[in-house]
């Protein structure tokens, strides 16, 4: 039961994690075809139903999760150039907060340029660099380690030869290390502690929304960009396969750059999100099949993740009750001193806005902003002036206002629109 249990967890991952207590009950035949990573740091024990925080990774990585490339003919069906190319960082990232109990929950995706501190040690960089950086790491270690014989990193295969960097049991461990140090990075950016971790390949946009049967999307104008390959008239349309690759993956030509990137792959969720729930998804033992077939080549979810317990606690989840949010950013073409231009952001503003929008979409009130009050000297000039000034009206001198919680209209499940 466990097995099959975990399969549902992968399905409801690439969807963004609703289901439903009797589409659990529908899948518990099917076999688990998913890897799993020990790539979560051992913590306090928590209770099955305490807030969970997943970090959803869209990783463009050329490799299936144990470690072996992925076929050319597939790569050249989803216009990914060679098996060489990709360069292992992470293009999509989102963190998917559910609240203690289950209820609302809320995706909050972060902008892979985004210039941040990185974990472990690599520096300030792009965020989506630090799963690359702990990728090449990793490699270089444990390839040049065991040219002499004795591994310079507990994670090395058991063996006497010199080992290939196309070696998979080098490429896991590589590609362990890198979810590893991206945990670490997005849990000091956000303020959110981690539970969890689901990522998926290159291939697993398209795999999924063809088992789907395609996703529905909805564009305001026409699209044809050659550097994706995407090419879709304006209006309401599904997508599936590589034609699925492409609408997330497409930045040339729009507007925003990446940040529309952002919204197109939350539009992309949230659809996905509603098909997966709608009446007869999960319940289909050919759709169920599909997805079961596919996720192995495309998925690698912790080691340690509680299916069951996981599974209950989102027995009240509707397709209507995810919220899709991206964090505030500042200046967009950023001038780095070795990475070219990213993406402002304020580490201090993202938590302010994490924690807002988590109980914004909880149901939670915000707490009431309370006037910071004046220094002993600013009291005593009022006094001795005759201003009769409250001090709720005057300026503080110390302190500073609360950042203001999230306004933009975000993408939800039940309502994905139209964009760009």
């Amino acid at each position: 039961m466990r097995l099959a249990a975990r399969t549902v967890v992968v399905a409801v991952s690439l969807a963004v994690l609703a289901v439903s207590a009797f589409a659990w009950v529908q899948v518990q035949y099917l076999d688990r075809s998913t890897a799993s990573a020990s790539v979560i740091q051992p913590s306090v024990p928590r209770a099955p139903t305490a807030e969970q925080n997943i970090l959803l990774l869209g990783v463009d990585s050329r490799t299936d999760p144990q470690g072996n490339p992925l076929p050319a003919d597939l790569l050249a069906a989803l216009h990914a150039g060679g098996s060489d190319d990709g360069g292992d960082t992470a293009d999509s990232i989102t963190v998917v907060h559910i609240p203690a109990g289950g209820g609302r929950a809320t995706a909050i995706s972060i902008p892979r340029d985004s210039y941040v501190q990185l974990a472990d040690g690599y520096g300030k960089h792009k965020v989506n660099s630090a799963y690359s950086r702990a990728v090449a790491f990793t490699t270089e270690s444990l390839t040049e380690g065991s040219a002499g014989g004795s591994a310079t990193s507990p994670f090395a295969p058991e063996t006497s030869a010199a080992a290939s960097p196309d070696d998979p049991a080098v490429r896991r461990a590589a590609l362990e290390a890198g979810a590893r140090t991206t945990i670490a990075t997005v849990q000091a950016l956000t303020g959110l502690p981690i539970t969890h971790y689901a990522s998926v390949n290159l291939a697993g946009f398209a795999d999924v929304s063809q088992a789907l049967g395609g996703v529905p999307v909805c564009l305001r104008a026409p699209v044809d960009d050659p550097y994706s390959g995407l090419r879709l008239p304006a209006g309401p349309q599904e997508v599936s396969g590589a034609e699925a690759l492409a609408f997330v993956r497409q930045r040339h030509g729009l507007p925003g750059g990446d940040l529309d990137r952002i919204t197109r792959q939350q539009t992309f969720l949230a659809s996905a999100t509603r098909e997966l729930l709608s009446a007869g998804t999960l319940a289909n033992p050919f759709t169920l099949d599909r997805l079961s077939a596919v996720l192995g080549r495309s998925v690698t979810l912790d080691a340690d993740w509680n299916v069951l317990s996981f599974a209950g606690q989102l027995q009240g989840l509707s397709a209507g009750a995810v919220t899709f949010r991206t964090i505030p950013t500042g200046d967009t073409e950023l001038a780095t001193p070795s990475d070219g231009t990213a993406v402002e952001v304020d580490p201090v503003q993202v938590r302010q806005f994490v924690a807002d929008a988590v109980a914004v979409d909880s149901g939670r009130p915000l707490p009431v902003p309370q006037p910071v009050g004046w220094s002993d000297a600013a009291r005593e000039h009022a006094a001795v002036s005759g201003d009769d000034a409250t001090e709720s009206e005057a300026v503080p001198t110390t302190g500073a206002a609360p950042a203001p919680a999230p306004v933009t209209p975000p993408i939800t499940a039940a309502a994905p629109g139209c964009i760009n």
